[in-house]
């Protein structure tokens, strides 16, 4: 897997209600884009995300209700009896991490599923495990993790591979242009814009990984294309 765009989270709000914080975090990302670092710190906040009837958009919505919301406990429980063979430490530590902070996430009220936030975990998780010493255990580990969230993690991988392949035969413009043309991926991110328009989007780490992400893909490096992306993707915050 090709290294992912350099990138420090640091700059990013904490609080997810911040949609202005956000819009300042952007910029500077955008005024210092090649001096950034990827950092194995890893913390998150939920994704909201707005139900959608359009078949051609890429929105998968997993809600939890009031009555079905497992521990914290439960939830490692669940990771550990699916994945029980031992995990070296130098993974175990920052994969325990993980799957706590996502817990609090998943079990949110308004979460909903987001491809491009499955994006930003895949490509959190792996790199994380890019040189685990088996590939069929760091598969295994995956599986658990996911489904330990009661979601699907063929999903996230099918969808993560769909973003990457399409991220990959796009330019700079048409990356930016998204939303004067057709498309499933197309539709992912007019969907993102249009909750984002309506204040009802709520932006999270693994989503902006998810976009730097594509930026790479797409080889728009530049940091003037990185803020008309998040111009176009976040009306609202600018």
């Amino acid at each position: 897997m090709a290294a992912v765009t350099s990138v420090s989270f640091s700059a990013i709000a904490q609080s997810s209600n911040d949609r202005k914080a956000f819009a300042s975090s952007i910029r500077s990302f955008a005024s210092n884009f090649d001096t950034f670092r990827f950092r194995s710190s890893f913390s998150c906040h939920y994704t909201g995300v707005r139900a959608s009837n359009s078949t051609s958009r890429m929105v998968i919505h997993c809600m939890s209700t009031a009555t079905d919301v497992p521990t914290v406990s439960e939830t490692k429980f669940n990771f550990l009896k699916a994945y029980n063979k031992p995990i070296p430490s130098i993974y175990n530590t920052v994969l325990q991490e993980l799957i706590v902070q996502q817990h609090l996430m998943r079990y949110k009220r308004t979460y909903r599923y987001d491809p491009v936030f499955a994006l930003g975990f895949v490509t959190v998780y792996d790199q994380l495990m890019e040189g685990y010493p088996s590939d069929e255990d760091r598969d295994a580990i995956f599986q658990a993790y996911i489904n330990a969230l009661k979601e699907d993690p063929e999903q996230y991988r099918i969808d993560a591979k769909r973003l990457e392949e399409w991220a990959r035969s796009q330019t700079a413009t048409s990356l930016v242009d998204f939303s004067s043309r057709e498309g499933e991926v197309e539709g992912t991110l007019k969907d993102i814009a249009e909750r984002a328009g309506n204040g009802s989007f709520s932006y999270s780490r693994f989503f902006a990984i998810g976009l730097f992400r594509l930026l790479e893909l797409s080889n728009a490096t530049e940091p003037t294309i990185l803020e008309k992306v998040c111009f176009a993707l976040l009306p609202c915050n600018y």
